[in-house]
């Protein structure tokens, strides 16, 4: 494969997607991930549904570098069927943040629905006020902490097991170490 790879690229001049792309030879299942203009990453895009309690809800790992806001109606879908109703709010990252997402929010019956980018859209359509639009905001940023302390405290930065039913597997460990102790903090509170 990068024998093929590298005569297609360099000798024939091809551009290749980056789905055909392999980028290690011994985890060839490495997806590239382009975050915005920012960086390029290694590995599988992956979204956590976080509760206010801290404890993450859902992990749901995807092939290739999808939009964000391909997924954003699959994961309210995935809430109401885990726990049988819709969250009440909802605020998410701008990568998930388009006025068909806001609407079909809406129609599902979540009252306030908010993108740390807003992309254009109104805070009145998001929200019905600006103090909820900075709560949720405010707790958008601890759900990075949230993710900040899975990467570097539970080892998510760089996953070690073989495969990508490895990574996955990797993935559900580390989420489920950290909501063991979550849950361990919230009983001593």
């Amino acid at each position: 494969m990068i024998i093929d790879q590298t005569v297609r690229r360099v000798f024939k001049k091809e551009t290749l997607e980056s789905g055909d792309k392999c980028v290690s030879n011994f985890e060839p299942h490495t997806d590239i991930i382009v975050k915005g203009e920012r960086d390029i990453v290694y590995g599988h895009k992956t979204f956590f549904s976080v509760e206010t309690s801290g404890l993450v809800l859902d992990t749901i790992l995807v092939r290739g570098n999808p939009k964000d806001s391909e997924y954003f109606v699959d994961l309210l879908e995935r809430h109401e069927k885990n726990f049988k109703r819709y969250p009440r709010q909802v605020v998410t990252d701008g990568g998930f943040a388009s006025e068909e997402n806001l609407y079909s929010a809406k129609d599902l019956g979540i009252k306030d629905v908010c993108f740390s980018k807003s992309m254009g859209i109104e805070i009145e359509e998001m929200v019905k006020s600006r103090w909820v639009l900075e709560k949720l905001r405010n707790f958008r940023a601890g759900i990075e902490s949230i993710i900040s302390c899975l990467k570097r405290g539970y080892g998510l930065d760089r996953v070690t097991w073989k495969g990508v039913q490895g990574f996955g597997s990797y993935v559900h460990c580390t989420v489920a170490s950290y909501n063991l102790v979550r849950l361990a903090k919230l009983q001593l509170e």
